[in-house]
């Protein structure tokens, strides 16, 4: 006889791939019906753009076939809710935080979030890591961007990080930054990262628990942009002192970043201001500050989201150059020194010891 238990049964043989669960203990399969040997259900995926969507559709749709009384099956398809996608992580099998955690002594861990992509962000972490590091404090940067890692490349770092006794070790820069990416370990840093939600979120927890950090006055953690699994990752997983948001000057930037801060407020982490990234650009013939992306948005935003505009900076060719060939270490500019003492003061940060 034809039953919903029967057609659940028959699912559950069906594994995501990735995952290595079933769909039905995955919580994929959902408003299952049957009607005249019709048998109809939706299938919740992490992401609509998951490369093995049909692979799974197929398997699913063969499985209930199989069962005796089904003339046809009809699958609609729809992506997870964030708080979906976090009860999958949650679960009894996450792992647990590696062995080099209980080694880490991490005094403050500031994640730099935007809202939208191309507000320069990463670029942002990277220069807030070498300000820090002026200053004396040992910092690392932690690149939650996996799909779009780029910190590596800023910094001139191409060789894989070595194997410790207890963990990976991070890669050094040559002012001592450590730091930790998936292009590092990749065979090409032009291959492509085609994870869904889980994965990214599991090779963020690791690089956190199993990567030897040691003694870290700040951990940078370069976000990818919008609040994606990744940024959720971070937010709910790592303990973070406080978000520093970057936008730009248009309106959409800073649309678009106030949900970033809406999530950050939902979860309960502090927001220690805003930076709008690429203000202005300097004439290098008469000095004039132009204004290439329209009127500065930093004061409303900032005034929507109850936080100060902390610094605006100006869109550097220089700066572009230096990033490019893996010279970031060498900017030097008097905004960002300024900016990255006062985010030192607002996350409470004391210098342990000369660099």
């Amino acid at each position: 006889m034809l039953t919903v238990e029967v057609v659940q049964s028959a699912l559950a043989q069906v594994m995501d791939p990735e995952l290595r669960r079933n769909i039905v203990e995955l919580g994929m399969v959902q408003d299952l019906h049957m009607e005249d040997g019709v048998v109809s259900f939706t299938l919740a995926l992490t992401t609509l753009a998951c490369p093995l969507r049909e692979g799974i559709v197929e398997e699913a749709r063969k499985a209930v076939l199989a069962l005796d009384g089904v003339r046809d099956v009809r699958i609609s398809l729809r992506e997870m809710t964030p708080e979906e996608r976090a009860r999958i992580w949650q679960s009894p099998q996450q792992q647990e935080p590696g062995v080099a955690a209980r080694f880490n002594r991490v005094d403050r861990v500031l994640a730099v979030m935007s809202g939208k992509g191309g507000v320069g962000k990463s670029s942002l972490a990277a220069l807030l890591a070498v300000g820090l590091r002026r200053q004396g404090k040992r910092v690392g940067v932690l690149d939650a961007d996996i799909t779009g890692p780029s910190i590596p490349r800023m910094f001139g770092l191409r060789e894989p990080p070595p194997m410790g006794p207890v963990g990976i070790l991070p890669v050094e820069t040559p002012s001592g930054i450590r730091v930790m990416s998936i292009n590092l370990l990749l065979p090409d840093e032009d291959e492509a990262v085609i994870w869904r939600g889980p994965l990214i979120s599991g090779a963020i927890q690791q690089f956190w628990g199993d990567v030897l950090w040691g003694d870290l006055d700040v951990l940078v953690v370069d976000l990818p942009p919008g609040t994606s699994d990744a940024a959720l990752t971070v937010l709910q997983s790592l303990p973070v002192s406080g978000i520093l948001l970057v936008t730009s000057p248009q309106d959409l930037a800073g649309m678009v970043v106030r949900k970033a801060a809406r999530m950050a407020e939902h979860l309960g982490v502090p927001i220690l201001g805003l930076v709008e990234n690429m203000a202005y650009v300097t004439c290098p013939k008469c000095g004039e500050q132009i204004e290439a992306f329209g009127p500065s948005q930093a004061l409303h935003t900032a005034a929507a989201l109850g936080v100060p505009v902390l610094a605006r900076l100006p869109l550097d060719p220089e700066l572009a150059r230096l990033c490019d060939n893996g010279q970031v270490e060498r900017y030097t500019n008097g905004d960002l020194d300024a900016l990255a003492k006062k985010v030192a003061q607002r996350l409470g940060v004391e210098v342990k010891r000369e660099a």
